[in-house]
């Protein structure tokens, strides 16, 4: 039976255990490029133990930034800085991956801490968002441009610059952001897709973007590394994406070469009614590995250490992601081994403070 601190092997790749950084939005970069802020904390959260840190959603495109400040990875100088946090990363003895993202009509917003529009105009440093139909995500929000086909094929292309650049940065694992309101999301419902193209109406229209965006990351993505994708599994609206849809797009997408399905929900509707509580989305990660026979992730209000072994002990998912858990507490992973009487390694410049006996890891050269 597998646990918490069982390694996962993913085609050629052994994560340590079955805990993931889920990517958080930091709202720090200036022209999509990381700096101090994210190897500090992308960085400790390697050091606390986590077998996978992602990074917060890395636009492929300037126009696909949810806010200014966003993280990107549209253009060749933002390796270099992203390659140094992947050096530590793996120095640590975790696995870095990207998420690779485009916000699609939720673009050009201010940080939430900011005091502003929902939408940001020109002079607040915004621009024009674009969208599968003219629907506005919410009151106060701009209408969006209609992508064409030309303009949807040049957005494909984007994903596609953005995995090699991530391959060049050293990143192991690239998950394909199609979940929360953004881009990828607003093409699978029907909510925010009103189509009446190849691209819109039916089921097969709705999700041939995200295959096709599979199909051509996965071209460029090496064979023996891991491809993830996160979807909202249900949009929580009547008449929305739903999780039995959710699960025939992943007996689509299994095929194309997808190795996990990273399973989230919501963020089409402004308004939706989500019922929240501890692990209130597990059921879903539940269902999409029972009945299509693929490895899930879940995510969503994990906090205690004999929970999140549940989730794995049970078969429910085949790893969890934290998310802000890991910010109250970056060392969670460890704390977690000890509660649950696996030994976990400390850095060896901490184990003077860790429980008798505790092993230390020394930096990989």
């Amino acid at each position: 039976m597998s646990h918490l601190f069982e390694p996962l092997t993913i085609r050629s790749l052994t994560l340590p255990n079955r805990i993931a950084v889920s990517p958080m939005c930091m709202y720090s970069s200036e022209d999509g490029f990381a700096n101090d802020w994210h190897l500090v904390h992308l960085g400790s959260r390697a050091a606390g133990g986590a077998g996978l840190v992602l990074t917060e959603a890395a636009a492929v495109t300037p126009q696909g930034r949810i806010s200014p400040r966003d993280l990107g990875i549209w253009r060749d100088e933002h390796i270099e800085f992203l390659a140094r946090i992947v050096h530590f990363i793996t120095q640590r003895g975790s696995t870095a991956g990207i998420q690779l993202a485009h916000a699609g009509r939720k673009a050009s917003t201010p940080a939430p801490w900011e005091q502003r529009t929902a939408t940001l105009s020109g002079a607040e440093g915004g621009w024009p968002i674009v969208a599968p139909s003219p629907i506005p995500f919410d009151e106060g929000c701009i209408v969006p441009q209609e992508l064409s086909t030309g303009e949807i094929d040049a957005i494909t292309a984007a994903f596609v610059d953005a995995a090699r650049r991530s391959l060049l940065a050293g990143f192991q694992i690239a998950e394909i952001h199609a979940a929360h309101g953004y881009l990828l999301h607003q093409f699978l419902s029907p909510l925010s897709n009103q189509r009446t193209d190849q691209y819109g109406g039916s089921f097969e229209n709705r999700t041939r973007l995200l295959r096709t965006v599979v199909t051509a990351v996965r071209e460029v993505w090496p064979e023996h590394l891991p491809l993830w994708v996160r979807i909202s599994a249900t949009d929580w609206v009547e008449g929305g994406w739903d999780i039995e849809q959710s699960v025939e797009l992943v007996r689509r997408l299994l095929p194309l070469g997808v190795d996990l399905i990273d399973c989230s929900s919501g963020g089409s509707a402004p308004h939706a009614r989500i019922p929240l509580g501890a692990g209130y989305q597990t059921r879903f990660a539940e269902r999409i590995r029972r009945e299509t026979g693929g490895k899930t992730g879940s995510v969503g209000l994990i906090t205690a250490p004999a929970q999140a072994d549940h989730i794995i002990r049970s078969g429910q998912a085949d790893l969890v992601l934290l998310a802000r858990e890991l910010l109250r507490d970056p060392y969670w992973p460890l704390r977690a081994a000890r509660e649950l009487g696996h030994p976990s390694p400390w850095p060896a410049q901490y184990v003077r403070a860790a429980p008798h006996n505790t092993p230390a890891y020394l930096p990989k050269s």
